[in-house]
């Protein structure tokens, strides 16, 4: 660094204070130049609800402004550059509350649906994480609601997109409004969990940036012998676009951290066999997405494929 050059920002300390009285959860989000999401989000909402804001992006576009507008808000800077995972845990790890309602920018829960989900917490103590049903901008129930732990044939089976025709046969869960459903991991894009209980099990997998820290929350669950619940009968709208980042440093970073979670879990001679057919089976996306001229969509497949060959994008 030249001598004359300022000195990087120190991140200010985390801001904590103790519960507000009649409230029994507090929403947690972390914003990445998420500002107009965060304004739209805040509109739906009641100004006294308890939020914290974990800002990755260093205050570049002023969502402390946000935040100071609001009576129960606090704000935390990062320091940036943290991930997901690393920034949901100091805002859980700060939270004065027994529960926390964790939320995505450009979700759209409503109060009685996150009240809902720390209901089924209060009542089930053996319960770590309740999760509503993310909505797409066509009306229907995402494709990642949650899934399955991933083995050669769920792999298999989702490359083949056998999961049109059997929604727990691959690895990634598509509820249908209303009818039961238990994947093995959940989304946390609208998911309230058990503050105490969450950190004990080591909170989100900080190894990953973002990505399969959710997957890896759900093993940490089953392996305590404790319970995760979807609520596929509570829907909450949710819409691309939440983050500053580009979707194909996203979609990059998807394929690098599911490449980082078969590697922990499982010997290296079925990483390989499970990585070799997810770069096949998305080869043959990008050709035909190519072919139809969806050029946006076969350059995300593209890179997906690349994540899990050469891994993540630079920071």
């Amino acid at each position: 660094m030249p001598d004359n050059a300022p000195a990087p920002a120190t991140p200010a300390a985390p801001d904590t204070r103790p519960a507000v009285p009649g409230w029994s959860f507090e929403l947690s989000l972390v914003s990445f130049h998420s500002r107009d999401q965060l304004e739209q989000m805040f509109e739906t909402l009641p100004l006294d609800l308890p939020v914290v804001v974990v800002d990755n992006a260093r205050g570049v576009d002023h969502v402390d402004e946000l935040v100071a507008r609001r009576p129960n808000g606090r704000y935390i800077d990062s320091g940036g550059g943290k991930g997901f995972a690393k920034a949901s845990n100091m805002g859980i790890r700060t939270s004065a509350y027994e529960y926390v309602v964790l939320g995505n920018p450009d979700s759209r829960p409503t109060l009685e649906v996150m009240q809902a989900l720390v209901d089924d917490l209060e009542r089930d103590p053996e319960l770590v994480v309740s999760a509503a049903t993310m909505q797409g901008t066509d009306g229907r129930p995402e494709l990642g609601n949650g899934g399955w732990e991933p083995t050669p044939r769920r792999v298999l089976m989702h490359v083949l997109g056998a999961h049109k025709v059997a929604p727990s046969s691959a690895l990634f869960a598509r509820p249908t409004p209303n009818q039961p459903l238990n994947p093995e991991w959940l989304t946390g894009a609208c998911m309230a969990v058990r503050r105490k209980t969450f950190l004990e099990l080591g909170g989100f997998d900080e190894t990953f940036y973002v990505y399969n820290e959710d997957m890896a929350l759900g093993r940490a669950i089953r392996e305590a012998g404790l319970r995760q619940q979807l609520r596929t009968d509570l829907l909450v709208p949710h819409g691309a676009g939440g983050s500053g980042a580009g979707k194909t440093w996203m979609l990059q970073m998807r394929g690098a951290s599911m490449v980082r979670y078969l590697r922990k879990h499982n010997a290296p001679a079925r990483v390989n066999v499970m990585r070799s057919m997810l770069v096949a089976g998305y080869a043959g996306r990008t050709v035909l997405s190519r072919a139809r001229g969806r050029k946006a969509t076969a350059d995300e497949h593209a890179a997906y494929i690349k994540g899990l060959l050469v891994g993540p994008p630079p920071r």
